[in-house]
């Protein structure tokens, strides 16, 4: 056990995940807003808004008194959407010691800005180190045991092998990486292609459309990725190539439901109003769309996605626009 104290911020699925992960290897901390589940946490060891069926490590604590609580982390771990994501840097900012390291878990954009996450860190943070935890992680696998892989990302080789031991286990294998801004692209721009190959799904187009529209997603991905500074390879990897695919094909993605639903014909409207948690990858469409124009990247999966998530469009791109246009090389 690590005597390195951790505090994880965000009492959602997968920040729950990771704290309980962390709790294997140091004292770990997880901060939530919602008083009920600090206390099932602490009293029953479950957090029964979201992952009702996993019983927590027992070591692992919960308040909802953020500002106490980061006095004294040695990491910190944030986990909340990115819609919040800059309000909670900033009520951290006065007690965050200047030398602990911040790592992100949240896979999107700020709107109005389309900063990364650790772009806001480095706002409102400044002068600490920053990085990513990311790759194909679907909480209740990992909550059940099931093996899995993720890297974290540092500019700093060192630090990000001190972090690597905090987040592995014997089923969750964590690999260090040095590419922070290719690694937090592949997570935020892969929800929108699990909105598209929801929505394959949800008309029932088959699994030639699908695969389709993931491939051809991942080459979008790549060449938005690159122009934005991240590494082709990094894209191609755990965080980029790995986290769209279980995205896409997973039943437990958010992401991938909302497209499924929308391709059963149910209202973007109906859809968002019937969640408890967030779905990054309709915030994210409208920011990929104009990332797309800045970069001059041609991107007509995230164009269409844009389209069916803010204009109304019929979710049947994939039989209708993708298959028209000029005949060329793949």
């Amino acid at each position: 056990m690590s005597d390195l104290r951790v505090l994880v911020a965000g009492g959602g699925s997968w920040g729950t995940t990771v704290a309980n992960l962390a709790a294997h290897n140091s004292p770990t901390t997880l901060w939530a807003r919602d008083a009920e589940t600090v206390e099932a946490i602490n009293k029953n060891h479950r957090n029964p808004r979201y992952l009702p069926d996993f019983e927590l490590h027992p070591d692992l604590v919960a308040t909802n008194d953020l500002e106490a609580a980061v006095t004294d982390t040695d990491l910190l771990v944030l986990g909340v959407p990115t819609g919040a994501f800059r309000a909670t840097c900033e009520r951290i900012a006065v007690n965050l010691r200047p030398w602990v390291p911040v790592v992100s878990l949240a896979k999107g954009f700020e709107p109005d800005t389309r900063l990364r996450m650790t772009q806001i860190i480095e706002q409102v943070l400044p002068g600490r180190p920053v990085g990513v935890l990311a790759g194909p992680n679907l909480a209740k696998e990992i909550m059940a045991g099931h093996p899995a892989g993720a890297v974290v990302a540092l500019t700093d080789e060192n630090i990000a092998t001190r972090l690597q031991q905090v987040f592995s286990t014997r089923s969750f294998r964590v690999f260090i990486h040095h590419d922070v801004v290719g690694c937090e692209l592949g997570g935020a721009l892969k929800n929108v292609y699990a909105i598209a190959a929801g929505t394959v799904e949800g008309k029932q187009l088959g699994d030639n459309a699908r695969a389709a529209v993931i491939t051809r997603g991942l080459a979008e991905l790549i060449d938005l990725g690159s122009k934005m500074g991240g590494e082709p390879l990094t894209l191609a990897g755990l965080a980029g190539m790995g986290d769209l695919m279980a995205t896409c094909i997973s039943p437990q993605s958010r992401n991938s439901s909302v497209g499924r639903q929308l391709g059963e014909g149910m209202s973007m409207e109906d859809i968002l109003s019937g969640m408890d948690q967030v779905a990054e990858g309709v915030k994210a469409a409208k920011v990929v769309k104009e990332l797309a124009k800045e970069h001059d990247v041609f991107m007509p999966i995230a164009e269409q996605v844009y389209a069916v998530c803010w204009e109304g469009k019929n979710p049947d791109f994939a039989a209708e626009d993708l298959m028209q246009g000029r005949l060329g090389h793949e």
